[in-house]
């Protein structure tokens, strides 16, 4: 009998190689999880946490110190507080060196002095409050000298105080807040419309333009370069770009509609319902279609020529031509750009930022995480409103991995 071969795979060698090949791959998952994995668990952390931009630092005792009175009869101050308005800092201890050329007088019952080391025990601060305490000195030198002195050494303070954003305290408030009332839907029937509306016209003009192009013309190489810019163009400038031009007051769009004698009155079109919302999912089919022409016009040059030369000797029409020939070849590309546009436009914040603030009925989830977080300084909130979309945009990659890219045998 021959000696039983293994099977594929499993043989001294290939687990030599799968360890030398997970070892050559071991720092990229490293810097991929420090630069992905981790920012992502720590949006989740703070997500189920009620904290605000003031709690991002700890809680710490804050100390300022001065050289008070005129002669030789002087006085330090030490002014304390908190610098949490909620949080109590316990055992709150100030250490410092008195500089040469003053001598301490009388102390205050919470300190002690040995030499010229100072030691005070304030105990415990309450959230937002203060203390201070006065030690009495007399000068010995000169002022000058001995104030410089005394900005040169530091008083060191210490204390220990619960930090919300490290402990594991944890609630649902945030997400309470973000689903409570009528106003999240609202939000999420806002995005929805920008993103589908958005991702489906940018592929629809793109793959009109990959059409128009597909063919050799005089000028071909221009046109190409012309549809490129949207896509190419800094966000900002083409923003204000639009915004000017649009505008109700002295925008050219509004003397052209009026001369033409399309409306009686300017339009404000970034600041009106529905109207706003129309626009800036008009600004990023126009901004974003060069990336969907870019694919689609390299995947249909790559489609031979014999299938439409065998069409028109049948007498396939131009339409027939594209339904049953060309889609056909297109579809598993559009499906990959429906995928990353919709994803993208989903996260979309620059664009509707810039066009409208979130006003006017344009307010996304995203721009929803920066007022969260930065208008009303709830950081809490904002990273509940991002794991929303997370959530969001997981459901919608799963139906499309699970439906969509079957059908299209991707």
């Amino acid at each position: 009998m021959s000696d039983a071969v293994p099977p594929k795979g499993t043989g001294p060698l290939a687990r030599r190689e799968a360890r030398l090949a997970w070892g050559l791959l071991l720092p990229t998952l490293l810097i991929v999880s420090a630069v992905v994995v981790i920012p992502l668990l720590s949006i989740f952390w703070i997500s189920f946490k009620p904290i605000g931009l003031a709690d991002l630092r700890p809680p710490a005792p804050v100390i300022r110190e001065s050289l008070r009175g005129s002669g030789e009869e002087m006085r330090i101050e030490y002014r304390l507080r908190n610098s949490s308005r909620s949080e109590t800092i316990s055992g709150v201890t100030l250490r410092d060196t008195l500089p040469e050329g003053l001598t301490p007088g009388a102390l205050d019952p919470r300190c002690a002095i040995e030499g010229r080391d100072l030691f005070c025990d304030f105990g415990d601060l309450d959230g937002g409050g203060r203390d201070e305490l006065e030690l009495s000195v007399t000068l010995e030198g000169e002022e000058a000298a001995v104030e410089a002195a005394l900005e040169a050494s530091v008083p060191a303070i210490s204390g220990t105080a619960p930090n919300v954003l490290t402990s594991l305290d944890f609630s649902l408030e945030n997400f309470q807040r973000v689903f409570d009332g009528g106003e999240f839907w609202s939000v999420l029937g806002v995005t929805m419309f920008y993103t589908v509306f958005g991702t489906i016209g940018a592929l629809l003009v793109g793959l009109f333009a990959a059409m128009l192009l597909d063919r050799s013309f005089k000028g071909q190489s221009i046109l190409r370069g012309l549809y490129l810019f949207p896509y190419v163009a800094p966000v900002i400038a083409v923003a204000f770009t639009w915004v000017i031009l649009f505008d109700p007051f002295s925008g050219s769009a509004n003397a052209l509609l009026i001369q033409m004698g399309v409306s009686d009155t300017s339009i404000n079109f970034f600041g009106e319902r529905p109207l706003a919302l129309i626009m800036v999912t008009v600004f990023e089919i126009w901004r974003y279609f060069p990336l969907s022409f870019l694919f689609i016009l390299a995947r249909m040059q790559s489609i031979g020529e014999d299938m439409y030369e065998a069409a028109d000797m049948d007498g396939a029409s131009p339409f027939q031509q594209f339904w049953f020939l060309s889609l056909p070849q297109l579809l598993g590309i559009l499906s990959v750009l429906f995928l990353l546009r919709f994803i993208w436009t989903f996260n979309k914040f620059d664009d509707i930022f810039l066009l409208t603030g979130g006003n006017a009925g344009t307010r996304t989830l995203t721009v929803n995480v920066y007022e969260q977080a930065f208008a009303v300084s709830n950081i809490g909130a904002g990273a509940a409103v991002a794991v929303v979309i997370f959530g969001c945009l997981l459901i919608f990659s799963y139906f499309f991995f699970r439906f969509i890219s079957r059908e299209e045998g991707l």
